[in-house]
This record gives structure tokens, C-alpha cells and sequence, in this order.
């Protein structure tokens, strides 16, 4: 074997490149956040890392490596090894990783070596290591461009214009969550961990660009938290008004939140998909109860429930019509009005989805 299996210590081709990785860390530790591309394939289950943790603060590095051997061997130890080779034979291009680069990935290359010869490099440092250099590149970038925000009021289109423009990012997208109590997609949102270091990820490989457009959010995307480097630039950008006619908004929110939500759930789940579906619009609306307040809030429970009731008999979700047109003027509008004017001073552009792409395009935005 040699001296020094290969560490990997440029991040910046290693994330720009989308390089699969494999996480030995415990599953506990991945799930509390990892990277894109990554797989966990984990060097010891939860329980044994805590047994091996406990033996190392009570009696030391050397008992606990022993205490490790002995838990991962014979069959255990050879189907993690299998799992890494297949892997490997999957990903030659890739590397691994544990926690900081030390005992764990280090173990790890020294078994796959001895397996199949091949000198699979680990990341230097680790997870940390590149979770830290993740964390210093979004403040870096976010300090050298400069940022234009998107606004309008709900249904509007910003996310479908965002779509036409490659000098962007999409913090909607990247959270899983469409940023308002009807967000809430068919799949879970990332951890907090995961989800800024994907946007780390999307920040440098645009950093070229001078500009990056950014729809308006609040601090928080569902329940992921927008890093205050971001939060804090982009809350004194430029910001421009997506204009929308209500039917064009109505039509909007109704493929985004019905026709299309509906359709996922029933992907997702044949069996089970209207019952998911209604369970995402009487939650929803339940989320903007006290908003509502108690009288208006059973009039439009029960029209969501006689939209249900009318799809299931007729097949047409014109039942959410009504509903739909009732949030954006009654509900989502007045909080709009009250927050633009708070941003009045910031307005540097109005108009149509086309209006808008030319004025960006006149600013080098593409």
C-alpha cells in the first residue's frame, strides 16, 4: 500500500463539476445535511459510531480504533467494502469523504485499496472542510455582485420568468418550497445545511457574472432560513415589478397550485393522491386561519371541500376558481400593497413578463 492514499483539496473544481461523492459519515450525520451528487454509504451505523465515540473520550484514540475493528468486520465489513467498490466502478471520477478527513475516510480508502487496488481520493479536511468553504464563497460572491430582485404580487409569474433568465438564482427552487402557506411541494424541503450549500454551489459556479437576479422572499423559504450575506444584499437591491392582469394571476396560481399540484400527488401516489392533494389545500388553509379569521375561513373551507367534491364527481377543478380568486384579492394583495410600500424607493423597473426580460436584457442580463 502506499505511504499516503490521494486527498483532494481543490473544492472549486470539485463542486463546479458536480463530482459524486460518498459519505461515510453515520446516517445520522447525513441526514442532518450533506452535499448534491453525494451518496451516503456509511463506514458505521448510528449505534456504533456512538459506541466508538463513547470508548474514544473514556479510554482514547488507540481502544477506540480497536473497538471500530471489531464492530465492522467479517460480513458487516465486506458489504460496505462491495457498496464502495460498486460505487467506485460507477464513479471513477469521484472521491469520499468523512467528518474531517481523518480516521474514518482514511480506513475507508485503506480497505478499498487493499480490495481493488484503486486509490480512490478523500476530500482533505472532510465535510468540514468543504461545508467551511462553502459558507466563506456565498459571502465572498455576494460581496462582489450585485444582486436585482424580482417583486409582484402573488400568481403573478415570477418564478416562470425567473425561468427564461440564466443570471439567476432560485432560492424557491433550491428550498423545495414556493415561499407562501401554500408552498409546500409533494416532496420534502432540504435541511437548512442542505440547502445553503446547494445555493454555495449555484453562487460559484455564476460568480462570472456581474448581476444575479433573485425573486423577493421573505427571511425564510418554508423552512429554510436565507443566509443574512444574501438576505441583507439583496433587501437593498434594485427591485423590479412583475405586472400581471388578476385573470393572468388567477390562471397562474391555479396551474401551480391545483392542476399541477394535483398531478404530482397522483404521480407520487396513484392510490393515494386526492386524499394527499385535499390534505395540502384544508392544511394550507388552515396555516392562514387566524389571517382570515373565523368567519371567512369556514366560507372558504367549505368551498375547497365543494372543489374537491366537484372534481371527484366531474373530473374539473373549476371549483377552485372561486377559492383561488378570493386568496389573491381578498388575502395575499392587501399584505402585498402594505409591504411594497415599504420598497417604493428601490422600484427600478415596471412591467410585463416581456417588459421586464428587455429591460434586463438592456442591462446584460441574459
Amino acid at each position: 500500500m502506499p505511504k499516503s492514499l490521494t486527498q483532494i483539496e481543490d473544492f472549486y473544481s470539485l463542486v463546479v463539476n458536480n463530482t459524486p461523492m460518498f459519505d461515510t459519515r453515520a446516517p445520522i450525520e447525513f441526514a442532518q445535511g450533506a452535499f448534491p451528487h453525494t451518496h451516503s454509504l456509511p463506514l458505521m451505523s448510528d449505534k456504533e459510531r456512538e459506541l466508538v465515540g463513547t470508548c474514544y473520550k473514556n479510554k482514547g484514540q488507540d481502544k477506540a480504533i480497536e473497538l471500530g475493528h471489531d464492530l465492522v468486520q467479517g460480513q458487516s465489513k465486506q458489504a460496505k467494502i462491495d457498496a464502495w467498490v460498486d460505487f467506485i466502478q460507477k464513479h471513477p471520477n469521484g472521491a469520499l469523504y468523512c467528518f474531517r478527513g481523518g480516521l474514518r475516510s482514511q480506513i475507508t480508502q485503506q480497505w478499498i485499496y487493499k480490495a481493488s487496488g484503486v486509490d480512490y481520493p478523500r476530500l482533505k479536511g472532510g465535510y468540514k472542510a468543504l461545508r467551511r468553504y462553502l459558507i466563506d464563497e456565498t459571502e465572498r460572491i455576494m460581496a462582489h455582485i450585485t444582486p436585482i430582485v424580482i417583486g409582484g404580487q402573488t400568481g403573478c409569474g415570477k418564478t416562470l420568468l425567473l425561468d427564461h433568465i440564466q443570471q439567476m438564482i432560485d432560492l424557491e427552487g433550491l428550498a423545495n418550497h414556493r415561499g407562501s402557506a401554500f408552498g409546500n411541494t409533494t416532496t420534502a424541503q432540504p435541511t437548512q445545511i442542505a440547502f445553503e450549500n446547494e445555493l454555495a454551489i449555484e453562487l460559484i459556479k455564476k460568480q462570472n457574472h456581474t448581476h444575479l437576479v433573485f425573486e423577493d422572499e421573505g427571511a425564510n423559504v418554508g423552512t429554510v432560513h436565507i443566509p443574512d450575506c444574501i438576505k441583507n444584499k439583496t433587501s437593498q437591491a434594485d427591485l423590479i415589478l412583475l405586472n400581471a392582469t388578476t385573470d393572468e394571476r388567477i390562471q397562474v396560481s391555479m396551474d401551480a397550485y391545483v392542476t399541477n399540484m394535483y398531478q404530482n400527488f397522483m404521480h407520487q401516489d396513484q392510490q393515494n393522491g386526492f386524499n394527499n392533494f385535499a390534505n395540502y389545500w384544508l392544511k394550507s388553509l388552515e396555516k392562514i386561519q387566524k389571517r382570515l379569521g373565523l368567519e371567512r375561513y369556514k366560507i372558504m373551507k367549505n368551498q375547497v371541500e365543494s372543489a374537491l367534491t366537484m372534481h371527484q364527481n366531474t373530473n374539473t377543478f373549476e371549483g377552485f376558481l372561486p377559492v383561488v380568486e378570493s386568496l389573491l384579492v381578498d388575502y395575499y394583495d392587501p399584505m402585498y400593497n402594505y409591504q411594497i410600500q415599504k420598497k417604493l424607493d428601490r422600484v427600478a423597473f415596471k412591467g410585463s413578463a416581456s417588459e421586464v426580460i428587455e429591460y434586463l436584457y438592456s442591462l446584460s442580463i441574459s
